[in-house]
């Protein structure tokens, strides 16, 4: 058997360990490695089926032009001459990069050092923008630098952790695991959950505040008052390390408990609870992700949280401080090397830009700051940007305003786009496609949220004409005629990057790697920066003050809480994000059966008075609406869902569903100071959407659903399925079958009609395996849809077994899984019932021994406690 190769999670900024071992069939298997100091041998389940999701299957292999088959020579020497052509006639800032938080490092360094240090322009951003940008500023307007303080460690060694803005327990479930592991061997670590919904954090949660959208500034100013008011600010800390408290104060001293409850929409009670533990408890943690950062008040939000660790001391040392987590691997290692446009390289500014350019090299240096996300992609739109290349990101699906991004780039004269499929909303609108290799095919280095650098390793070889992105850029920029991109492998970059990070620091910036500019690459251990070439890495920041402002002391700010926003009359507040699942456009995710199957369509939560006040039912469809775009997704029906917001998942694109593109009804609304979208407060009417049929479907072949008013599909064990809906009835319901089913004019399909409900059921076998299945109503479906997709996987020879499938459900024989609960080991809703009911199973460990659920990563345990709770309430009454 093949060594294991130590590698790291291409998904969230937790930055796991992967051991991949190849196989002598030519697959992989995938386990957590337990030397890792990020995730000690745990994965989530989305990096459990890791070896999942680098099937072949759909991937481009070869470069294309206009949709035809080129070779790599033609494909680059074209791109280099339509950006050598625009440059020449309109300048350096009419072209564009749009990167991404899944580049590597060396990637990020190479593509940044081509923009801003030889075309001369910083027209470079990247979708951390949408994720981490508010943090950047925040750091930056307290710190002096973009300093993440902790570590994860910290959050064991708490006694009070705050979750701000973010549902850890889904978007980065290890973490959330170690968290939950530190409280239950330390029973009095509290765990308190700011969030307006109440998500599985928030259920596990010793408080939560369900705060109102965008009350985190008047919450936390509150904090900062009543924390003056109670003498626990730190007068010496504030003294020696610190400028700006008086003013604070200022601004915060009327946000009184009953002031900051009727702004939040929290209870005084709360609010009090809330304001006495933080005060009376010195190891606090703050950890913060997208609900801080995804607004137009963000950075405010930051600063705001920031200034209550600050004032108290309570930063820099163990178990204490504020931590952002980041949202993707690598949108730290994109921050290093100066991949957003407002920052170069090695956490230097524009100010530095004479230093830069002198280490580089470089002819044409930015000197000024390029166009953050939002604003690139409306100057493609209105025609002042005419190239514009992408990488590793489907802003076509993630940008605010999709539509307006999608027909921007229609429009624009040269887009490029490098990614592995060319499938994808953004990639079906290049003019060029570059095959970029992927996640076990490239080597690099990632940095996860506590500056952990770590070695992404290639298990795989290069696919079909597949190449590096590094690669990619290197030889545009040859043809450009440039020089200094002469690299041969992804450690030459590397060895690059750390010598920048140390030239002419002595101390004067926070990133200095540049004692592993000689280490070998091949085996290199994560690190933690910052490793300078003398002396020993800090592990934390701030303990004693050294902030990177021109006095040395951080900033306690000002900060006025933004006034309540009207919904407008008929609107609902969106809020976005992710599932437990899936990761971002679901362009990996997307093509495994069991992370499919939680949720298996997009959807909005919709609390029930919500739900009564506008005629919408359970699981009916609903159509979202505002004047920038429409979406129709499935009603969940919960009171885990704040009145007046409703939640709405961000993966789903024009490849899985027809219309749950969400980012489409998000105005292009940014934070003033770092320019990231407010992807948290998009406002809408919903109404019912009048359906004549509704149906789900298995079949072994991909269906054809593009006919439907209505559909989104996944895909299944040994095929595919789908949800759907037609708005009008159909004369011939077998022709519309065949026609979805792609079965001949002539294919026999077994029917049964209810004539009373309308439901109708179509199935067709061949010979002892089922073929596909369709169940149409007038109401939602009610068939068992993971027993029937399993059904696809079986071999059937009794006419019993036949009946069963056509009706929807199993018989006794054959107990239905029922709605999957752990992905991880494929357990469904009712079979942890059946071990509570039937089995005598009392709590989640319970569930655990007997079925193994919640026993991996852990994510799904909220949910199997909500299972047992229900039935112990049942057999109570």
């Amino acid at each position: 058997m093949a060594e294991p190769i130590r590698t790291t999670c291409p998904y969230c900024g937790v930055g796991c360990g992967v051991l991949a071992t190849p196989q002598a069939d030519g697959s992989v298997s995938v386990a957590g490695d337990p030397e890792h100091p990020a995730n000690f041998g745990r994965l989530c389940s989305k990096g459990s089926a890791l070896a999942e999701t680098i099937s072949l299957d759909g991937r481009q292999l070869y470069p294309m032009i206009n949709g035809v088959r080129a070779s790599w020579s033609d494909a680059l020497d074209v791109a280099a001459e339509r950006l050598r052509g625009i440059i020449a006639e309109h300048g350096p800032d009419a072209v564009a990069l749009y990167g991404s938080g899944q580049l590597l490092t060396e990637d990020y360094y190479v593509a940044n050092k081509l923009m801003k240090g030889f075309i001369g322009t910083a027209n470079i951003d990247t979708n951390s923008r949408l994720c981490m940008a508010s943090s950047v500023a925040g750091h930056k307007r307290a710190f002096g630098a973009d300093t993440v303080p902790g570590t994860y460690e910290d959050l064991e060694l708490a006694d009070l952790v705050v979750l701000v803005g973010s549902n850890l327990g889904w978007c980065h479930p290890v973490l959330y695991q170690r968290l939950l592991a530190a409280r239950e061997a330390r029973p009095d670590l509290r765990i308190v959950v700011i969030d307006p919904r109440r998500t599985n954090c928030a259920e596990t949660a010793d408080l939560h505040l369900p705060i109102a959208p965008d009350g985190d500034v008047a919450l936390f100013s509150g904090l900062f008052a009543h924390l003056a008011n109670a003498g626990v600010f730190d007068t010496r800390y504030i003294a020696d390390h610190t400028s700006g408290i008086s003013d604070a104060l200022d601004a915060a001293e009327d946000w009184t408990i009953s002031r900051v409850a009727e702004a939040t929409g929290l209870s005084t009670a709360d609010v009090a609870m809330f304001f006495d533990m933080f005060t009376a408890t010195d190891k606090v943690v703050s950890v913060y992700s997208q609900g801080v950062n995804q607004s137009t008040s963000g950075t405010d939000k930051v600063n705001a949280i920031l200034n209550c660790h600050l004032a108290t001391g309570r930063i820099g040392r163990p178990g204490m401080g504020p931590f952002s987590v980041t949202g993707q691997p690598n949108a730290m290692g994109g921050r290093e090397v100066g991949g957003l446009a407002n920052m170069l390289a090695a956490h230097m500014e524009f100010d530095d830009a004479d230093r830069v350019a002198r280490f580089w090299d470089a002819p044409a240096i930015a000197t000024k700051p390029g166009l953050k996300a939002v604003d690139m992609f409306d100057a493609i739109g209105d025609g002042r940007i005419k190239a514009v290349w992408i990488m590793a990101t489907n802003p076509v699906v993630s940008l605010p305003d999709a539509d307006a991004a999608r027909k921007a780039l229609a429009d624009c004269n040269t887009v490029i786009v490098s990614d592995m499929f060319a499938t994808t909303d953004t990639a079906r609108m290049a003019d060029i496609f570059l095959p970029a290799a992927g996640w076990g095919e490239k080597s690099g280095t990632v940095t996860n949220s506590e500056r952990r650098i770590s070695r992404q390793r290639a298990f795989r070889p290069l696919p079909g004409e597949a190449r590096p992105d590094w690669w990619i850029i290197c030889q545009i920029a040859k043809r450009l005629g440039f020089s200094g991109f002469d690299y041969s492998s992804p450690a030459e970059i590397f060895a690059e990057h750390a010598e920048l990070s140390g030239f002419e620091n002595r101390g004067s910036r926070d990133f200095d790697i540049s004692a592993l500019a000689d280490r070998d690459y091949e085996t290199l251990a994560p690190a933690q920066w910052p490793v300078p070439r003398t002396g020993r890495g800090a592990t934390r920041f701030f303990g004693s003050g050294g902030f990177f402002t021109p006095d040395g002391k951080a900033r306690i700010l000002p900060l006025a809480p933004p006034p309540p926003k009207d919904r407008g009359p008929g609107q609902l507040i969106i809020n976005t994000g992710r599932v437990r699942d899936h990761w971002h456009t679901m362009t990996r995710t997307g093509r495994t059966p069991r992370l499919s199957a939680h949720y298996a369509e997009p959807f909005a939560e919709i609390h029930p008075d919500d739900a009564e006040r506008l005629s919408i039912r359970r699981t009916q469809l609903v159509r979202l609406e505002n004047a920038y775009g429409t979406a129709i997704v499935r009603a969940l029906v919960t009171d885990r869902q704040q009145k007046g917001s409703i939640f709405v998942p961000m993966h789903w694109t024009g490849e899985t569903a027809l219309t749950g593109r969400v980012n489409a009804l998000l105005g292009p609304f940014t934070d003033p100071v770092s320019g990231q979208p407010a992807l948290k407060m998009g406002r809408a009417s919903a109404t019912p959407v009048d359906v004549a049929l509704y149906g789900f479907l298995a079949s072994r072949r991909k269906p054809d659903v593009s006919a439907l008013g209505y559909w989104a599909i996944a895909p299944a064990l040994e095929g595919w399925r789908a949800e759907i809906a037609l708005f009008e009835r159909p004369d011939d319901i077998q022709a519309l079958a065949r026609a979805i089913l792609r079965l001949p004019e002539d294919a026999q399909l077994t029917t049964s009609l209810d004539a009373r409900t309308g439901r109708i059921n179509l199935v067709r076998f061949d010979g002892d395996r089922l073929d596909c299945a369709l169940y149409l109503s007038p109401d939602p479906v009610l068939a068992a849809r993971q027993w029937v997709v399993e059904q696809l996987a079986a071999t059937y020879d009794a006419p019993l077994a036949r009946a069963q499938v056509l009706s929807g459900r199993p018989g006794a024989d054959q107990p239905d899984p029922g709605p999957l609960v752990c992905s991880c080991f494929g357990v469904g809703a009712n079979q942890i019932a059946n071990a509570v009911i039937d089995g005598g199973c009392a709590s989640v460990a319970d569930i655990g021994n007997v079925l193994q659920a919640g026993t991996n990563c852990g994510s799904c345990r909220t949910e199997i406690g909500r299972i047992i709770d229900a039935h112990r309430l049942a057999a109570a009454e």
